[in-house]
């Protein structure tokens, strides 16, 4: 500081000249130009997604730019792309038959499938011209003063691939889609229940209920009497009102069977839920009159606990027998099904069938501490349940669902400390370990039980590149070597086919334009397919953000991140940083792929900020078991170390980012860990945004926080077994609270229930502390329509104290409003 005497005639005048901060205005404007409305308009298609065929390797997809839409077949064998049609002639075609002018580049096609010829699609198109409601009479039938009687005239039509003909034939009225229908995989019969009970009706009457549902006349087959509410056979409908449920109580509701591929029988949990207690929210904004909303919410540490039952039914013996399989107390049951194949049609009938055969299915029992997982298959000819793999670990225990490869299982497991591939027999014993060393397993893909192969996904194996890129790699079941099969420094979706001879390869990273490329099942190129089109974007201004690497608190360990500048960036400036953050345990807040969604990174940058995204230790699955569990024990505070450690080796490393003004935002867990940064390191962490944050985990669901926290099973000298929790909350630390902090949440978010906000405000209110607090009306725990509300009240809170602008924004957000049509 330098100190400057001046002479004005006989005045001395002291003057104190500084390096005094400028005031810099928020960048409403650039912020304002990337508002999900108008991305909608600039980020078209970003991936292939394939319709595979049935009776070949072909497959067709659906592509938009900035020239339209397009449809393509795709012939791996050939190694053609060909349009599905001409869409100007077909253009031509529907104007001529509909009477509304239409060209090709604007083509919209409602519903569009591929016919089982292969050869045909069906699609739909709405015209200009008003008809009346073929349903009009039922209508008034349920409400005389209904008015509106006219809805545009839908046509319907079929295009011959070949020929290249279309022809139009009959709408009908879409058949109704009975969500409470679980249909046996022959179409047979169907299970539901019905006053909390189990029932099943025939195939004659399930077609009378889907053209009236009040058919005096449908035979419905009572199965159980013994159905009672919180001890159902079904799913209760959770997210309705007391006076919707009571509306809905006689309604048949769906049940989660699992039927055998004979359609003979079929198999499904019931659970006590009876002494859970009960939890409410209150929908303050219905209409006349608020609402409450009752439902079972289990928390960490009680005692009363839902039980789950897992039953049997026969339709040979016509018999439903409750299946013995008490082995941990509070235990969790898992049932497994079949994977649904890819060639599956969107609209195709899909059976819920068990994994197994018709002797025989496979579950999986959890113990409540998740110390302990038994892979189990039920054995229907002795009645027996019969264990095929126990998994034991000190810390929490994940697992997938097995895959059956013949007389084979392979298993995922990370008790070697890396997420591996085992192949066990069906005796349970371990024949091999099939992948192995430092890097994860992220999933199987498919198993090819001919070929004796098996295609998965995994992470951090190829050296030089972020370990979160995912890769598609194959190995044989009898052992050797792993085979990658789409190499290249990006992160890889894939989409395999039944027999696995091809896949779709969808590539990009946050800083490149996603590609899609063609490959057989040996790794090799068989065709480009697209490169998605953002020429609208960068015409915007957009620019790619930057990923980097530090080193996490202990000095060791890696952590990656994004950083995201403003558009009109300047390396002169000082920026104030901003760290969006999530502690994981099962993810972490950081984009490895090119992604449409911008408001917490990207655009919440464009008001002056650099904005980061970034890991921590226990922030992730996808790496080792060891970085996955650091914070087993330490909920609260096992991620903000790290999270400091970047704010000092960013600033170390940028002379553009200022380390004195620091903000963070986060939601959910983000939202718990940025109001923690701010009173773990008040010094260091200036302004927080937390939006919807679980700050009491001791009132969250029981199975997060018992899984990641940890929960203790005491079994006393007399045998009995309890389970003790305690953890830290952020209310306690209210006292150290010395930034700008901004608590949000929604009113009915019945996942992170409003009071862990409420409580974290009334502790700051009773340790006499100034924040805010914004309450979302009529908002779940995602913000629904008010989403874009929230970002800019975010970015108001971040711009008058990160960047010292006071000037009062005007009462109309008139950045959101002029996206919106006015009323007529």
């Amino acid at each position: 500081m330098r100190r400057t005497l001046l002479v004005f005639g006989l005045v001395w005048v002291s003057l104190t000249s500084f390096a005094q901060d400028q005031i810099y205005q928020g960048n409403y404007e650039l912020a304002a130009r990337f508002s999900p409305e108008k991305l909608r308009k600039m980020i078209f298609s970003t991936s292939v997604i394939p319709h595979w065929m049935k009776k070949s390797d072909r497959f067709w997809y659906e592509y938009e730019t900035s020239e339209g839409k397009n449809w393509y077949v795709v012939d791996p064998v050939r190694k053609t792309k060909t349009p599905l049609f001409d869409r100007d002639k077909l253009a031509a075609e529907i104007t001529k038959a509909v009477k509304d002018p239409y060209d090709g580049q604007h083509l919209k096609l409602d519903d569009l499938k591929l016919m089982d010829d292969e050869n045909t699609i069906r699609f739909k198109v709405k015209s200009t011209a008003d008809v009346l409601k073929s349903d009009w009479e039922e209508i008034k039938a349920k409400n005389k003063s209904a008015k509106d009687s006219m809805e545009k005239k839908v046509h319907t039509f079929l295009f011959n691939i070949s020929t290249q003909q279309l022809t139009e034939i009959e709408t009908e009225k879409d058949p109704k889609r009975l969500s409470w229908a679980n249909i046996s995989p022959d179409s047979s019969k169907v299970v539901y229940m019905k006053n909390f009970n189990l029932y099943w009706i025939d195939k004659e009457n399930f077609l009378k209920a889907v053209k009236d549902e009040k058919d005096s006349t449908l035979v419905e087959n009572q199965l159980t009497t013994d159905g009672e509410k919180d001890y159902s056979y079904g799913f209760d409908g959770r997210g309705d009102d007391n006076v919707e449920e009571e509306k809905k109580k006689n309604d048949r509701k769906r049940v989660g069977a699992l039927w055998s591929s004979d359609s003979r029988q079929f198999i499904l949990t019931r659970t006590d839920q009876r002494q859970v207690k009960d939890l409410w929210v209150i929908h303050n904004t219905r209409d006349p009159r608020p609402t409450l909303e009752t439902y079972k919410y289990s928390m960490p540490g009680e005692k009363e606990q839902p039980l789950t039952e897992l039953f049997h039914f026969s339709f040979t013996s016509m018999e439903l027998k409750q299946l013995p399989i008490s082995t941990f107390k509070d235990q969790t049951v898992s049932l497994w099904s079949t994977t649904p194949p890819a060639n599956t049609r969107d609209d195709d009938f899909r059976p819920a069938t068990w994994l197994g055969d018709l002797d025989e299915f496979y579950f999986a029992l959890t113990s409540r501490d998740l110390k302990k997982v038994d892979v189990l298959r039920w054995n229907l000819a002795n009645n027996q349940k019969e264990v095929v793999i126990e998994e034991r670990s000190n810390t929490y225990i994940d697992f997938e669902k097995i895959e059956l490869a013949g007389n084979d299982l392979v298993w995922w497991s990370e008790r070697d400390g890396w997420g591996h591939l085992y192949l066990y027999g069906k005796d349970g014993s371990m024949k091999r370990q099939l992948t192995s060393g430092p890097f994860h397993v992220a999933g199987i893909a498919k198993v090819d039980e001919r070929g004796r192969r098996v295609f998965f996904t995994a992470n951090a194996r190829e050296k030089g590149e972020d370990p979160y890129f995912e890769h598609l790699y194959s190995v044989s079941l009898d052992g050797g070597a792993i085979s990658l099969l789409n190499p290249g420094d990006f992160n890889h979706e894939i989409d395999l086919n039944d027999n696995s001879s091809f896949f779709v390869d969808n590539f990009s990273r946050v800083n490149t334009t996603p590609v899609a490329i063609l490959k057989d099942r040996s790794g090799n190129k068989v065709m480009d397919l697209e490169t998605a089109d953002l020429s609208q974007l960068f015409a915007a201004g957009y620019q790619f953000p930057e990923p980097f690497k530090f080193k996490a608190d202990d000095g060791i360990t890696d952590l990656y991140g994004v950083m995201y500048k403003p558009f009109d960036f300047d390396s002169t400036r000082k920026y104030p940083l901003v760290e969006y953050v999530y502690p994981g345990p099962q993810t972490e807040a950081v984009n490895k792929s090119f992604g449409r969604s911008m408001d917490r990174t990207d655009r919440l940058a464009q008001f002056g900020f650099v904005v980061v995204t970034l890991g921590n230790r226990g922030g992730h699955p996808s790496r080792s078991k060891w970085y996955h569990n650091y914070g087993y024990g330490d909920l609260r505070d096992y991620g903000l170390a790290d999270k400091k450690a970047a704010v000092e080796q960013l600033a170390d490393r940028h002379s553009f980012i200022d380390r004195n003004k620091v903000g963070i935002h986060g939601h959910s867990g983000g939202g718990f860990m940025s109001t923690a940064a701010m009173l773990v390191y008040p010094d260091v962490f200036k302004v927080a945004v937390s939006s919807a944050g679980n700050h009491e985990n001791n009132i969250y669901n029981r199975w997060w926080s018992e899984k990641h926290h940890g929960v203790k099973e005491v079994i006393s000298p007399k045998g009995d077994t309890t389970f003790v929790y305690q953890i830290e909350k952020n209310p306690d630390l209210a006292k150290n609270l010395k930034g700008h902090l901004m608590l949000s949440t929604g009113d009915v978010d019945n996942n992170v229930h409003p009071a862990n906000t409420i409580r974290m405000a009334e502790a700051l209110i009773k340790a006499g502390k100034r924040f805010e607090f914004v309450i979302l009306p009529g908002q779940r725990h995602g913000y629904g329509d008010m989403t874009e509300y929230f970002f800019w009240k975010m970015g108001d809170y971040f711009v008058r104290h990160l960047l010292g602008d006071n000037t009062p924004p005007p009462v109309d957000m008139i950045e959101m409003q002029r996206d919106k049509p006015m009323d007529k």
